[in-house]
């Protein structure tokens, strides 16, 4: 089996208007293997988030492309990528994107809903929702909504909606970043959890220098361009 998960070549990214174009990224060459867990780095607007949202198909870039195993993501229908964003990502934001109205076990079997390659049982998923709220120990609030959780639990509760469908890879933006430093920690420890434990790869573009310093890898961008790989 190949050992690279993930790989770009050539990604550019260009947002145009009436009166300029920005370039985001330049030409971004990559390559993420199994059970990597790798940090994305960089200061405001340097393309990290971009550059996340392309390697998760997400986007569409302006050029380039990005295999995951050895598949053209952006070569592919709109149908096709979908698929795979259902059956191999799960995605973790910064503002947790969960539904108001959805209990927190609503929220995590939801993905199940759109994985086609799943035979629908919802008395399966429900417990398989509930048992992930175990994990990130949420059992006692799985009944509650978003507005009755606080930063931290939503978080996790957002974790665990990414493990709906077992995706073997997680992207993450910036998931510590409206939480205080003891709720970030823990956010930490779990991530590191899954990719240690539940051999999940996982990909962070963060601030936090806890992360990174825990990180198997760090990459830096600025202006578009990775300056820094190691």
């Amino acid at each position: 089996m190949n050992n690279i998960l993930i790989e770009a070549k050539n990604l550019r990214k260009t947002y145009t208007d009436t009166v300029k174009k920005l370039e985001v990224l330049k030409g971004i060459d990559l390559e993420i293997n199994r059970e990597d867990l790798l940090v994305i780095q960089g200061p405001s607007g340097a393309g990290k988030s971009t550059l996340l949202h392309l390697l998760g198909g997400l986007d569409m870039p302006t050029k380039g492309s990005v295999f995951i195993d050895g598949i053209d993501i952006y070569g592919i229908s709109d149908n096709n990528r979908a698929n795979i964003r259902s059956q191999k990502i799960g995605f973790v934001f910064q503002f947790y994107n969960l539904l108001p109205e959805f209990t927190a076990l609503e929220n995590v079997f939801l993905p199940a809903f759109i994985n086609r390659s799943l035979k629908f049982n919802k008395k399966y998923l429900r417990q398989e929702a509930s048992d992930l709220l175990g994990m990130v120990k949420l059992s006692h609030r799985q009944f509650h909504r978003p507005y009755q959780l606080s930063g931290g639990e939503l978080q996790r509760v957002a974790i665990a909606r990414a493990l709906m469908n077992d995706p073997e890879i997680i992207f993450c933006d910036e998931p510590t970043g409206n939480l205080d430093s003891k709720t970030g920690e823990e956010i930490c420890e779990l991530l590191l959890k899954l990719n240690k434990d539940n051999r999940k790869t996982i990909v962070i573009v963060t601030h936090e220098q806890k992360i990174a310093s825990l990180a198997k890898r760090v990459i830096h961008i600025r202006d578009g361009q990775l300056f820094n790989n190691n």
